[in-house]
C-alpha cells in the first residue's frame, strides 16, 4: 500500500480520479485547494490493483505458438549453447515463461498434480523483474501478453 499526492487543475479533477482508480486499487480520494486556489491536490491511499483489464486468454495469446516439445527444445538448446559468462536475451526468458506456462495450463486441464504452476509463476516474475515492469498484473497475464506481441511481430 502507498500513498498518491496529484496536483492538478480544477477541470482535469475527474479525469485524474478515474485514472487512479483504473490504475490502483484506491480508498477514499481527498482533495484540497492549493494555496494559491488554482488547483487541486488529491491524495489517495492505493495499492496494486487487482484488475485484470482485458488480458489475453490463453489459447489467444498462444495461438501461433510452436507445438510445446520444439520449444522445450529451443529453450534447452540456447541455455545448453550459451557462451560462457554471456546473459541470455530477452527472448529466451520470455519463451521459456510462456512454455513453462502452456505446460502448467496442460497439467491444470488434464488433472495432473505437481509444481508447474508455481514454476511457472516464478518464470513470469522473473521476466517482470528482468523488463522492470509494475507490478500491476498477474505475472502469467503479462507474459502471455508479451508473448502474444513477440510472436505476431515475428
Amino acid at each position: 500500500m502507498f500513498e498518491v499526492r496529484v496536483i492538478c487543475d480544477l477541470a482535469d479533477t475527474d479525469r485524474v480520479t478515474d485514472a487512479l482508480s483504473q490504475a490502483f486499487t484506491v480508498g477514499r480520494i481527498r482533495q484540497h485547494l492549493t494555496r494559491d486556489g488554482k488547483r487541486l491536490r488529491l491524495y489517495v491511499t492505493a495499492d496494486h490493483s487487482t484488475h485484470t483489464g482485458p488480458w489475453l486468454t490463453p489459447v489467444k495469446a498462444y495461438a501461433l505458438a510452436p507445438s510445446i516439445v520444439s520449444e522445450i527444445g529451443w529453450t534447452a538448446s540456447q541455455a545448453a549453447n550459451k557462451p560462457f559468462g554471456t546473459r541470455l536475451p530477452r527472448d529466451f526468458w520470455l519463451r521459456k515463461a510462456a512454455l513453462l506456462d502452456r505446460i502448467a495450463l496442460n497439467d491444470e486441464a488434464e488433472g495432473i498434480p505437481g509444481d508447474a504452476a508455481e514454476v511457472a509463476e516464478e518464470a513470469a516474475e522473473r521476466l517482470m523483474r528482468l523488463d522492470h515492469a509494475a507490478v500491476v498484473c498477474e505475472p502469467l497475464h503479462y507474459v502471455r501478453q508479451q508473448y502474444a506481441h513477440w510472436i505476431n511481430h515475428q
